[in-house]
């Protein structure tokens, strides 16, 4: 039976992008100037990561059908792929002129364009779907007639302009389920309208609706898939990945040898078979293209990495990064970051140069991956906080309280603390300083912790105690009460009463001295420094000079 553009646009839609572009290769060879069969070739191959085939075929098209709006709208995609985004518009707008607005192929080409295409025009986007479906003014005979995917494209642009525009999304997505009852497409993407919103629950619901609406509409299954694998604790199941990887798999494009293979070994790797899921990856390796090496190696390396084999996981990756020369992914650099991070060896300086490596690719991780989000983020700062690269750690801190308002990272408090700790341990007390003021004057509630800290810095900046720097925030902490001084603990007061003990010491301030004395002595009965003190008191010499250093070294006498 001779093949449609009907049956390609079947397979795109239950994801099975593989068997579309065969399908449209066939629809070409029967009829060379359908511009539809090369558009969505095109898009079929760009789902499969194939820029250069997509661009081929919509140049191909357009030598075809010189005059193909919907070809021209193909080729302002790759340019927006390839960052222009000037050169995108003026394709689009010619298009879109072409054909007065009133092609729903057309529309949904320029508008799927601008809103899933990094760097695409999402007002735009909205503005030709709006376009599109508003048919007032119009005469009989150019009325369009709206179909279940335009309101779907309607919907993705409200979803991608983000907002309060999520409820408009949801809205879209019910008038394509009018039309269309038993479209999952509707309901899987009102689910990720619902994960936008931060309503996990509600979206995982919506998926597995849209599993039980279409049992094979596999893009669900994907979903739900993707959701247990974002390294979230409140999402992260490497179980339930198994499970809804394996359910996809039974729906999966069968004609994608490659994408199965891989699959295959990551069921293994996500049920902790790590021995399994190297030895498929390696018998699938040899055949893999470029992009596929890239897939295998790093669940390769990963897999080695996660039975506590680093030394193998590092020769995978390296293997792999020479051989791509250096062209690496986001998700590369981060794995490397990992591998260099818990390789042992005995060798000092060969342990350096790895914690280097190890803070050098997690840096290029952080730089590659531009998108701001709150976890990628915290964990960017947490990973250099594990490699104790103290001053990058700071920098991630900063930008987390920095780049974030409120309500996108809700746990900016904890973020503020950290910021100044990193700063702290990588000596820069005076940025330290600075972060705990600003936490006082944000969080009023926790002002007795602010101070404590503050006091911390300061007193670091002052290790011999005789500027006081510390003084007036440690004694300000001393004055007030709350529920958050109470948290400080009896070990954690030593360091606030020895500073302000030797402070006294060095002013020759006696009263105040033995208050602090009588306070570190209720601590530590046998301490050190305030035997020291003592027995210099005792002495005739000229009075010694004192260091608090962490209530670690005693006071000694002049010579």
């Amino acid at each position: 039976m001779a093949q449609s553009v009907e049956d390609g646009l079947k397979d795109l839609y239950y994801g099975k992008n593989l068997s579309a572009k065969q399908t449209f290769e066939k629809v070409i060879a029967a009829k060379p100037t359908d511009d539809k069969a090369y558009y969505y070739m095109g898009i079929a191959q760009l789902a499969l990561e194939d820029v250069a085939g997509a661009t081929a075929t919509f140049q191909k098209g357009l030598q075809a059908v010189p005059t193909s709006a919907l070809l021209q709208a193909g080729m302002g995609r790759i340019d927006l792929i390839k960052g222009d985004a000037a050169a995108a518009k003026t394709k689009f707008e010619a298009a879109s002129a072409a054909t007065q607005g009133r092609d729903g192929d057309v529309a949904r080409a320029i508008a799927d364009a601008s809103t899933e295409v990094k760097g695409g025009d999402r007002a735009y986007a909205l503005t030709v779907m709006d376009k599109l479906l508003n048919n007032e003014g119009r005469k009989k005979k150019e009325m369009y007639t709206a179909t279940a995917a335009d309101y779907i494209e309607q919907g993705d642009a409200y979803r991608y302009l983000g907002g309060e525009n999520g409820g408009k999304a949801i809205g879209a997505y019910e008038k394509a389920l009018e039309l269309s009852p038993n479209n999952a497409e509707a309901v899987m993407k009102e689910g990720m309208v619902n994960y936008n919103a931060r309503l996990k629950a509600e979206a995982v619901a919506d998926w597995t609706k849209a599993t039980n609406m279409d049992p094979n509409y596999a893009p669900a299954f994907h979903e739900l898939f993707l959701f247990y694998t974002t390294p979230k604790k409140d999402q992260l199941s490497w179980d339930k990945a198994a499970e809804y990887l394996e359910k996809y798999m039974k729906v999966a494009d069968p004609a994608d040898k490659l994408k199965n293979e891989y699959y295959s070994a990551s069921i293994s790797f996500f049920k902790k078979d790590y021995d399994n899921a190297i030895s498929k990856g390696n018998a699938a390796l040899a055949g893999a293209d470029a992009i596929y090496k890239g897939k295998f190696s790093r669940l390769i390396g990963d897999a080695y990495l996660q039975k506590g084999d680093s030394l193998n996981a590092k020769k995978v990756m390296d293997e792999y990064a020479k051989s791509s020369g250096n062209k690496l992914e986001p998700n590369d650099y981060k794995l490397l970051s990992e591998i260099y991070g818990r390789v042992k060896v005995q060798d000092s300086v060969q342990t350096a140069v790895n914690d280097s490596l190890a803070s050098l690719y997690l840096e290029k991780y952080a730089t590659s991956d531009t998108t701001k989000d709150v976890d990628t983020y915290r964990n960017v700062a947490e990973s250099f906080k594990k490699l104790r690269d103290f001053k990058r750690s700071a920098e991630w801190y900063t930008k987390l309280v920095n780049d974030f308002d409120d309500k996108a990272n809700p746990g900016k408090l904890q973020d503020y603390f950290w910021k100044g700790t990193m700063e702290m341990y990588a000596r820069d007390y005076d940025a330290a300083d600075a972060t705990y003021g600003t936490f006082i004057t944000k969080y009023p509630e926790q002002e007795a912790f602010g101070l404590y800290w503050r006091g911390r810095a300061n007193m670091a900046k002052d290790p011999d105690a005789k500027l006081g720097l510390a003084v007036p925030y440690f004694q300000k902490f001393f004055e007030i009460d709350g529920p958050e001084k109470a948290k400080i603990k009896a070990g954690q007061l030593m360091y606030p009463y020895q500073y302000l003990m030797i402070y006294y010491y060095n002013k020759e301030d006696k009263a105040n001295l033995q208050i602090y004395m009588d306070k570190v002595l209720s601590i530590d009965p046998t301490n050190a420094t305030v035997k020291q003190i003592k027995e210099n008191q005792a002495a005739p010499a000229a009075k010694p000079a004192a260091k608090p250093a962490g209530g670690t070294k005693a006071p000694q006498n002049k010579k």
